[in-house]
């Protein structure tokens, strides 16, 4: 009977790439205080933004990304359980060879090792491989090949999916997990790709009013684009989740399954500052504004079905929660 997070002793090592980043530090954070300190963090740990992401984490090593694969074939025997959530996720990416060797080949190889020692896989997938929802945000693996992703990124994501799918020699349990518009606690250093939230309380800060990016879709007004927001917390449960029950191998969409706007994003922000809104609109941005998904809604009904049953923050007790328990505390001035 293969070993869960539940039985795992304390000598066994659980592999987290991505750990300088945001759900796979929050995820680490989450696993140690389950009582899990032997984990092997993989990443690029010389960027300075990152490092209150993981300086505080307790760990068995860190390991750089473009070291751990070889690491990683010489040590499988010693590993029960590799998170892998490491990934170029920049939507804005033009590369296609980062994108190709960081989110395909890396992960490819990633896959064979597990495949080969017998080791469960959870990895990182993204909603951005459904493109303009042409055929839903269902996690039917049958459309996979079918999907049009908006830009690079997606498109390497979907590519590694297929390729995924199309394997005989496989990891015992393995999980790709479609994260739909994260947000929370550990995206500081995300610039441009933090959620609106984080933008919202940093505008909030600096001038009192937000800006959001008008519609340039007939169907929308400015503020209601819609998109699934699922807060950290509650990936992180899943992914725990997934670890514990070792439910049906596949691909799962990860998101709260229930779209909002962008305008309520901002206004719960304020409201959860005790402040009148005020948000204002401006164009979005001519690099993205072609390759932009208007509405995003997880179908979660799979996930459900195989026996989870941890629930996911309402976006307001997500907003509320994150500032004020979060954004106020750790980003003082």
């Amino acid at each position: 009977m293969p070993l869960t997070l539940k039985s795992m002793a304390s000598s066994k090592k659980i592999v987290v790439t991505g750990a300088a980043g945001f759900i796979a530090s929050y995820l680490a954070q989450e696993l140690n205080a389950a009582g899990f300190d032997q984990l092997i963090l993989v990443d690029d740990f010389s960027i300075e933004s990152k490092k209150a992401n993981w300086q505080t984490l307790q760990y068995a090593a860190c390991i750089d990304r473009e070291d751990f694969l070889s690491w990683f074939e010489a040590h499988s025997s010693e590993i029960e359980l590799v998170y892998h959530l490491g990934a170029r996720t920049d939507t804005t990416e033009k590369s296609q060879e980062i994108l190709t060797h960081l989110n395909l080949e890396y992960t490819q190889q990633i896959w064979k090792i597990c495949s080969a020692a017998q080791i469960p896989l959870v990895y990182a997938s993204s909603a951005a491989t459904y493109g303009l929802g042409e055929f839903g945000y269902n996690d039917e693996h049958s459309i996979c090949s079918q999907l049009k992703p908006l830009n690079l990124y997606g498109i390497s994501k979907n590519d590694f999916d297929i390729w995924a799918l199309e394997q005989t020699s496989c990891p015992p349990h393995w999980y790709g997990l479609k994260f739909f518009n994260v947000y929370g606690p550990k995206e500081y250093h995300k610039g441009r790709m933090a959620s609106v939230v984080f933008h919202t309380y940093q505008q909030i800060k600096a001038n009192g009013q937000m800006k959001l990016f008008k519609s340039h879709h007939p169907d929308y007004k400015d503020g209601e684009q819609l998109r699934d927001f699922v807060y950290v917390k509650d990936v992180a449960k899943v992914c725990q989740f997934l670890a514990e029950k070792l439910p049906t191998n596949g691909i799962y969409n990860l998101g709260s399954g229930k779209a909002r706007s962008f305008y309520d994003l901002a206004r719960l922000t304020f409201e959860a500052l005790e402040l009148t809104p005020q948000i204002s609109f401006i164009d979005t941005p001519l690099d993205i504004r072609d390759k932009y998904q208007y509405f995003t809604e997880a179908n979660m009904s799979k996930l459900l079905s195989v026996g989870y049953t941890g629930g996911f923050h309402t976006l307001e007790a997500g907003v509320f929660d994150y500032v004020q328990k979060h954004l106020s505390k750790e980003l003082k001035d």
